[in-house]
């Protein structure tokens, strides 16, 4: 029964990607502890942080064997996504920001939708904003958008094998979830829009992710 676990790919592989942000990591990692469902690995991709990310967390890396720990070079947060998705084995790769969290039932009603709809490859949306629910346009960074209007990486639960197919994210100045977004759309992808609210997104930190643009529908 052991050996099933350790070979039988998790439903959901959660990337965490992180840089110096030990105490906000601390409270995504809690929120993915008290989810309702449970058939999934967690993968920690840290970027070469310089504080104590990994004093912080390794009481969850001892107590938990689904979630492991990667350390990299610096090199930002594309290639830092990207290790953990080839460091995956589950059927669907997600995300959690290292500032964000995760309602309870977040996994729960993610997986009811993608067995409810076995074609859909690619499952995005469904958002509570903490703080402002504006962000910049990236293409037009004076103009401001409502995060209902765009599409938001966090959110994005992906077929594996798709992902390895459209070859991860791809470096770009602004916008690379986006650009994701937009390739599995000209590839004529079956993609699926939730508007259940249970991904928390923080945009009340000062470095906050999703104060670099978004994807305007």
């Amino acid at each position: 029964m052991n050996k099933d676990r350790k070979t039988t790919p998790p439903f959901f592989s959660i990337i965490i990607a992180t840089y110096n942000r030990s105490e906000l990591l601390k409270r995504a990692i809690e929120s993915l502890l008290t989810q309702t469902e449970e058939d999934w690995e967690a993968i920690i991709v840290d970027d070469e942080s310089t504080d104590d990310t990994y004093t912080q967390i390794l009481p969850y890396l001892l107590d938990n064997n689904k979630i492991k720990y990667l350390r990299k070079s610096h090199s930002g947060e594309v290639p830092t996504k990207n290790k953990g998705l080839h460091a995956s084995r589950g059927k669907f790769i997600s995300f959690l920001d290292s500032d964000d969290e995760y309602h309870p039932e977040h996994l729960k009603f993610r997986k009811r939708l993608l067995l409810k709809h076995p074609t859909v490859r690619f499952l995005h949306g469904g958002l509570e904003v903490i703080g402002s629910s504006y962000v910049p346009d990236r293409f037009d960074y004076s103009k401001m958008i409502h995060l209902n209007d765009c599409v938001v990486g966090g959110t994005f639960f992906i077929e594996r094998h798709l992902f390895l197919l459209l070859n991860g994210f791809r470096e770009m100045p602004i916008g690379a979830d986006a650009g994701l977004f937009e390739r599995a759309q000209e590839a004529q992808v079956e993609m699926m829009k939730t508007r259940i609210p249970t991904y928390i997104y923080h945009r009340d930190t000062q470095d906050s992710i999703t104060n670099r643009g978004c994807m305007c529908l």
